[in-house]
């Protein structure tokens, strides 16, 4: 399996940091077992930490619609967090944009969890448009 997670807290929240690639087989469905376990123990709101994934292919993406859909349904919720241009990328073309709140800031995910903070949203097509006139 290619496919680490190194699980944490911060304030409540589950931040779960990934290593590797997220792809078919047993690494999407480690990814999933792990969101399942943390939901039915109570644990709703989580953060996927893409910081040192080296890949997401499509049944990855699959992995995170499902993980992100299990915890909605466990009245929580799924953020991203650090996704790089690549997977950024990927999640525009695939239209998965609109279904995921992602972060380059890990405290910004963190207190997007609390209404009453404040949150700067990433804006993706906003960093894409930008990283295409730097192209």
């Amino acid at each position: 399996m290619d496919l680490q997670i190194y699980q944490r807290e911060k304030e409540g929240i589950r931040i779960l940091d990934l290593r590797g690639s997220l792809a078919i087989g047993e690494s999407e469905a480690f990814l999933r077992q792990a969101v399942i376990a943390l939901a039915d123990a109570g644990f709703v709101n989580v953060i996927l930490n893409f910081a040192e994934v080296k890949e997401i292919e499509d049944d990855g993406l699959h992995a995170l619609v499902f993980c992100s859909a299990k915890l909605v349904k466990s009245a929580g919720s799924l953020k991203l967090l650090n996704l790089g241009r690549v997977h950024i990328d990927l999640i525009v073309l695939t239209g998965l944009d609109a279904s995921f709140d992602v972060f380059m800031n890990e405290q910004d995910a963190v207190n997007s969890f609390f209404p009453e903070s404040a949150v700067r949203h990433f804006d993706i097509l906003e960093f894409v448009k930008e990283n295409e006139k730097h192209s």
